[in-house]
């Protein structure tokens, strides 16, 4: 049985009172969903998508469901620096751009330009650059203004939007080093950005893991009934314990593996994922494993995302034979 609550159709989803998602399946690679509080004539979107065609649609279609509320945008949250959630930014003209600190942090040292030279280069790159190609060929990388938070803040922070209070909580570093939630108490519904992937699999490109392991934690203590993830279906409750579940599960396999001394490829091959057989993206396992050896030995280097993209792309391979 599936995990989402609503069903999963590409396009803006009226949750209720001034709430809404923006879903794109099948919620693989690039494929991010994004969100709209609104009240009165004011209005919050929490995040963008990767890149500028798909970002007009997007707000296209917020601006036909709220002609009022969306004809200056007042917020935008960035709930991590990953491109398909903020690429968009230059788009939502006028409004102040809020995420963390560390979050900001990262989107200095990152440029969406680099994406549109790797795929440039990806036919002469092999593996890695087949495995991009599969990955990122739909999206449109070209002529992105690189668009910075204006607002940033540490642990948690209350913005309003009319009379609603939406209530922003730190809990990364885990997915990425500045990862947010965006939870609107009043209406018992959250947007989690990538702390949640609903049927597919998560990739800890930061860690610690346990503080993932946390954020869901947080999450199933929330007055919440509405959740809608980062990538995948909205979902509910079931979905962040799958998502915690999934994570104490591939700690658990990778120390084992860890602890008998068997390689970083070679554990994330062996670690059965036959609970998770319908979850896409498999290959991240191998991320996964490579952030938590690295945990398992204190290594506080961060990892080589080309090396990773290598890794990835070799399990993929092996996966499909």
């Amino acid at each position: 049985m599936g995990l989402g609550t609503k069903p999963f159709e590409h396009g803006l989803l009226d949750l209720g009172n001034g709430g809404y998602a923006w879903l794109q399946p099948d919620g693989g690679w690039g494929w991010s969903n994004a969100g709209l509080i609104v009240d009165g004539d004011e209005s919050l979107v929490i995040d963008t998508l990767f890149d500028l065609p798909l970002t007009r649609d997007m707000l296209k279609a917020m601006s036909a469901a709220e002609p009022v509320a969306t004809r200056a945008y007042d917020m935008l949250v960035n709930t991590h620096s990953n491109g398909d959630h903020c690429n968009g930014n230059e788009l939502v003209v006028g409004a102040e751009i809020i995420s963390s600190q560390a979050c900001a942090e990262e989107l200095q040292r990152e440029n969406p330009a680099r994406m549109l030279t790797l795929m440039e280069r990806a036919p002469d790159m092999g593996e890695v650059g087949e495995f991009f190609t599969y990955c990122f060929s739909a999206f449109d990388f070209r002529d992105i203004n690189h668009t910075l938070p204006t607002r940033t803040f540490e642990g948690s922070l209350d913005v309003q939007v009319g009379d609603k209070t939406v209530h922003l909580e730190q809990v990364g570093p885990a997915h990425t080093a500045g990862d947010v939630l965006a939870y609107i108490p009043s209406d018992k519904l959250v947007f989690t950005g990538d702390i949640l992937f609903i049927e597919g699999h998560p990739i800890v490109w930061a860690g610690p893991v346990q503080n993932w392991v946390d954020a869901c934690d947080y999450l199933l203590n929330l007055d919440v009934e509405t959740v809608v993830p980062g990538h995948g279906p909205v979902t509910d409750k079931r979905g962040v314990r799958a998502v915690r579940d999934y994570l104490v599960y591939v700690t658990d396999e990778a120390r084992q593996r860890f602890d008998a001394g068997m390689a970083l490829l070679d554990a994330a091959l062996d670690i059965s994922l036959a609970d998770y057989d319908s979850w896409g993206d498999a290959e991240r396992i191998v991320v996964n494993v490579a952030t938590l050896y690295k945990e398992f030995s204190g290594d506080p280097q961060p990892n080589d995302t080309t090396e990773l993209f290598g890794l990835m792309a070799k399990v993929h391979k092996n996966q499909r034979k």
